[in-house]
């Protein structure tokens, strides 16, 4: 639609749409994190420690997982997984989300605090930067949907399919709208169940459910190639297994006294970067 915002004049370097998008989701998702931290007592300077180690990890998280399930694109051309095209895409975000996840909870051991306070007020800032993330990747032309002849059909500009690969010659659902708009009202709700929790974990506990039933749906109308795992898209395949591990923990957290235990306790908070 808008791949490119303008050029830097005299050095013709172009502004991508979904770049500039990217790093306002970043900031966004920061800033809504930070505030909500506040509340639970955690000290800013904790989110940007946290942020420091979990936003590098989830990016390469999205490389590793989609160069997974890019791998027969890969065999026969290895020149491919130095391409420009692979360090150009931002990747699978699931592999960044599970890797950013992986970081947390160590984080959270080394620090000694609940993993459960810490990630909690993540979960809204995680939403609203895929809302700004999805309309990013309209922008840019990727995460296309299946051809339509509803009047919702996209057609995209050749500079999109330079840059993507999504095709140009027929109308295609919006999914990446449809996706910013599932996030939004995941954003809302998370934030209305933040002044209503009953238990540290049930706000991050509640995304990864909302979120990966969000994802399975929509799969059904992607039609870019995501690779696939056991007749169903990797996402797909992902997000069967992230909603029952979740909704045990979510069950389990609060049938019992963990989550209540560490909502009494403040925690010891390193103030001071190491």
């Amino acid at each position: 639609m808008l791949p490119e915002v303008f050029r830097v004049p005299g050095l013709d370097i172009p502004i991508l749409t979904y770049g500039l998008l990217l790093t306002i989701a970043f900031m966004g998702a920061l800033w809504i994190t930070t505030r909500l931290a506040a509340n639970d007592g955690i000290p800013k300077n904790r989110v940007y420690d946290l942020a420091v180690y979990t936003i590098p990890s989830a990016l390469l998280g999205t490389k590793l997982l989609m160069t997974f399930t890019a791998w027969q694109w890969i065999v026969g051309d290895w020149d491919r997984l130095f391409s420009l095209d692979l360090l150009h895409s931002v990747g699978h975000y699931l592999g960044g989300f599970l890797a950013a996840l992986l970081v947390s909870a160590v984080l959270a051991r080394v620090w000694r605090v609940s993993w459960l306070r810490l990630a909690d007020p993540v979960a809204p800032g995680l939403a609203l930067g895929n809302v700004i993330g999805r309309v990013g990747c309209f922008a840019a032309g990727c995460c296309w949907g299946t051809p339509t002849d509803s009047w919702v059909g996209v057609r995209f500009t050749e500079r999109a399919h330079k840059i993507s690969g999504i095709p140009i010659n027929v109308a295609l659902l919006p999914t990446q709208l449809f996706e910013a708009g599932a996030n939004l009202m995941i954003f809302v709700l998370l934030l209305w169940l933040w002044k209503k929790r009953a238990f540290y974990g049930q706000v991050i506990l509640s995304y990864i459910m909302l979120y990966s039933v969000e994802r399975f749906v929509m799969e059904f109308w992607r039609a870019d190639p995501r690779g696939q795992i056991m007749n169903v898209s990797s996402s797909q395949f992902i997000s069967l297994c992230m909603f029952p591990i979740a909704l045990l923990a979510y069950g389990w957290y609060r049938s019992t006294n963990v989550g209540k235990a560490s909502a009494s306790v403040i925690g010891q908070w390193a103030i001071t970067r190491r």
